[in-house]
């Protein structure tokens, strides 16, 4: 529950900072706001992630105290009553509004690690995409009718540019939950990153065939969850 919790924050940043950025990075191709979404997103993608966290740690814990330090929760602060696993629900669900809101502290520098990489690569995925997409006839069709530019990008272009940035998210959740071993093991977080680097240290063979076997899994669902998303997206895929 730990690494779905910090995977589905992480996620949830990517896809939405991402997506935001490539498509105002596309619709402003050249432009000053282009080159920054760029600059950026190669900075996301490049920058290791070990290095970015002890950064973030030293600067909005350390220095400016900001945010939580590592950990699920702050030290002595009781777990809320377990239905989920997910210490964000099971205190919303319960009413424990302070352990949700010391929790939520806890999640948002680990899922911003994660979530830069995720953010630059779908950046740079959906710009590309919606560049292809704007040029072609419908798009130029839309636009020459009169519709609202809102209207062309968001209904005529972006769902047909979303295709190819379904696979990144897919294989980027997939790799998320997989367990960051590094992220985990400076924040504190107890998720599978944390359990499958103890257990190749200390050569707990049934527990890596275990970590296999589970990463494996979710490999497999999280594609066949993509493949059914193309159906979704594009009705070429329902009329074959």
């Amino acid at each position: 529950p730990a690494t779905i919790e910090l995977a589905t924050a992480s996620i949830v940043l990517g896809v939405l900072s991402g997506v935001l950025f490539g498509v105002l990075s596309a619709v402003r191709r050249n432009s000053w706001l282009d080159q920054l979404v760029r600059f950026f997103s190669l900075i996301g993608v490049s920058v290791p992630v070990f290095w970015l966290a002890l950064v973030l740690l030293f600067i909005f814990y350390a220095r400016l105290r900001w945010a939580a330090g590592p950990g699920r929760l702050d030290a002595g602060m009781k777990p809320p009553t377990r239905l989920t696993g997910f210490f964000t629900i099971d205190a919303l669900a319960s009413g424990n509004w302070p352990v949700f809101v010391n929790a939520l502290r806890h999640l948002v520098l680990p899922a911003i690690v994660l979530g830069s990489y995720t953010t630059g690569l779908i950046a740079r995925v959906t710009r590309s995409s919606m560049l292809e997409v704007l040029g072609q006839g419908y798009v130029r069709t839309a636009q020459a009718k009169g519709l609202r530019e809102r209207t062309v990008v968001l209904r005529h272009a972006l769902r047909n540019a979303l295709i190819p940035v379904v696979t990144v998210i897919g294989f980027s959740y997939g790799g998320l939950l997989a367990g960051a071993v590094l992220t985990e093991s400076i924040f504190a977080w107890p998720g599978i990153g944390q359990y499958a680097f103890r257990a190749s240290t200390s050569l707990d063979f049934p527990a890596i065939m275990g970590v296999s076997l589970l990463i494996a899994l979710i490999f497999v669902l999280t594609n066949l969850i993509v493949d059914v998303l193309y159906f979704v997206l594009d009705p070429r895929l329902r009329m074959a």
